[in-house]
């Protein structure tokens, strides 16, 4: 198993969260681009105003490291206009991968024609650029049941409305590695969370975000059938390192 071919190398810290100004995060985050593209990561995954630096960075270097961006992030409260009009920016600025946050408070309050607009016409967006999409759920924000109910939805809205050989370019992806929990609780991908999904998403593939750290984490993950892991210590689970970030 190579693992670098399943890690989503991430960096989607503001200059806030980095305690930085714009040019030193913009210095961070060009760090992360040029790893990815030196380590052949799958993916690049920055924030949706860092993408055309990546997509500069990575044609210049003729790399395949695919570039990912967050929609709607971290809370993804939004309306489905402005997440329809960020994501097609991104799509413009190179974007191949636009991992939504789910309106996962919407679905909490029972408003699942809401929910599932925002998936299908999200995902249409995406599907129609030939762009691989990806729906946060957050499980941190969900219990169990609410897992298993969220990832169906999704699951439910793709199968009744798209092909199947589509199937494969949308995911259900565990968290944002932004969200608080009470009493430092995981805020991330779990193995109990993530054998819900992997259970209520197929055929759908599920990403793996946040709360892996290591390179035998990584792989017990992919061995439970994640096909995506998101990270910001992608070169320390790479080369069988303990990663010390927070995501």
């Amino acid at each position: 198993m190579n693992i670098r071919d399943y890690l989503d190398s991430t960096y989607l810290k503001t200059d806030a969260q980095a305690g930085l100004n714009e040019s030193e995060n913009i210095a961070v985050a060009q760090g992360f681009i040029q790893e990815a593209i030196d380590e052949g990561f799958k993916l690049i995954m920055i924030r949706p105003n860092r993408v055309a630096l990546a997509k500069k960075m990575i044609v210049a270097a003729q790399s395949k490291v695919l570039i990912g961006t967050v929609i709607d992030f971290p809370e993804g409260k939004s309306s489905l206009e402005k997440k329809m009009e960020e994501a097609l920016e991104c799509i413009q600025n190179g974007a191949d991968d636009l991992d939504y946050v789910c309106n996962y408070e919407a679905f909490k309050a029972g408003d699942i024609d809401l929910v599932k607009e925002e998936i299908l016409k999200g995902t249409q967006l995406g599907l129609n650029h030939n762009k691989t999409v990806k729906w946060i759920i957050e499980v941190a924000a969900l219990n169990e049941l609410q897992i298993a109910q969220l990832s169906a939805l999704i699951k439910n809205v793709v199968v009744s409305n798209f092909k199947e050989e589509l199937y494969s370019s949308v995911f259900v992806k565990s968290s944002t590695g932004f969200y608080k929990t009470d009493n430092d609780l995981p805020n991330g991908a779990t193995v109990p969370s993530i054998k819900i999904m992997l259970e209520n998403a197929s055929p759908l593939p599920v990403k793996a975000a946040g709360g892996v750290r290591t390179y035998d984490e990584a792989k017990q993950m992919v061995e439970l059938g994640v096909k995506r892991i998101g990270t910001s210590g992608a070169k320390a689970i790479a080369n069988g390192e303990e990663s010390s970030s927070q995501y």
